[in-house]
């Protein structure tokens, strides 16, 4: 082994031990992370023992693999099926929506472009405290800001699926501002992004260093690494309003950090879907499209 091969995987045991650092682990949620970014564009469906070796690759003892897919199956996200005396997993078409939707933000090209129109969504006076957090989270999920009591504003965004998902019972216009209001982006908290998008920069150097001067992982060491630097982004940017590029802060980290994920995740790519070819998956259903991820890689 040579030492640009050691110091990559160094680097993994390092992203390893950050997984495991930040407190209780959702294995729920990292296997999420894999099935939106490798399973889905395979044709949706896994052996759990693919799983089970992945995991175990990130620490994660099969018990708790086992408790979180019964999890995901309970709720609707994954179904079950036998095939003699083998498990399989595949994605639930309840969970389609939100993968399709998620996966445009999380391999997008950059910010989105604007046309200069806003989005204003106002709910109605009443309502049950409860009902309005529910709405309010809702909005927040979606980019919105609240802009007041029951007003939520964002800039538009051409995407059918940010109006689809809007909360019932909002007024929702669409239009161009009468004025300009300066520091628009200062409606959204985009201070702890900024912070996590930087942490997660520098998170990411020393495999990409050892990337950009030729160092090989193994196929199954490439696919844990690219399941890790995914759900570590996927963390960041789905909590990201999406705010386009002229209501950004100057020195805004997001756009650098997106371009080291894409490079690191394009140097996985090769040997990533090797592991997944020798695993028995599918074959890409549209390798073009998932070549085209952070605008090509």
């Amino acid at each position: 082994m040579d030492v640009t091969e050691s110091s990559a995987e160094s680097a993994l045991e390092g992203l390893i031990d950050a997984l495991h650092g930040r407190g209780r682990l959702r294995v729920w949620s990292l296997i999420v992370t894999f099935f939106g970014d490798a399973v889905v564009p395979r044709g949706g469906r896994v052996g759990l023992s693919v799983l089970q070796e992945l995991m175990a690759r990130l620490r994660i003892e099969t018990g708790a693999v086992r408790t979180a897919m019964s999890r995901l199956a309970a709720d609707c996200w994954l179904e079950r099926e036998r095939d003699g005396r083998n498990s399989f997993y595949r994605l639930a078409e309840e969970g389609r929506h939100a993968f399709d939707f998620a996966t445009k933000r999380i391999y997008a090209a950059g910010p989105p472009g604007w046309d200069g129109t806003w989005l204003v969504a106002v709910a109605p006076a009443s309502g049950a405290n409860g009902a309005r957090a529910g709405r309010e989270q809702a909005m927040a999920e979606l980019g919105f800001a609240a802009a007041g009591a029951g007003a939520f504003v964002r800039p538009f965004a051409n995407i059918p699926e940010l109006t689809e998902d809007i909360p019932p019972g909002l007024l929702v216009v669409r239009g161009t501002a009468l004025r300009e209001a300066p520091e628009l982006s200062a409606l959204w908290d985009l201070d702890e992004l900024a912070t996590a998008y930087r942490a997660l920069d520098e998170e990411l150097t020393p495999l990409g260093r050892a990337l950009e001067r030729g160092a090989r992982l193994s196929p199954l060491d490439a696919m844990a690494a690219r399941v890790l630097v995914d759900h570590s982004w996927r963390r960041i940017v789905l909590r990201d309003p999406g705010l386009p590029a002229d209501l950004l802060p100057a020195d805004w980290p997001g756009e650098m950090t997106r371009a080291r994920v894409k490079a690191v995740y394009a140097a996985l790519a090769e040997p990533s879907e090797a592991w997944l070819d020798a695993s028995g998956l599918p074959a890409q259903v549209d390798a073009k499209r998932f070549r085209g991820r952070f605008g090509g890689i």
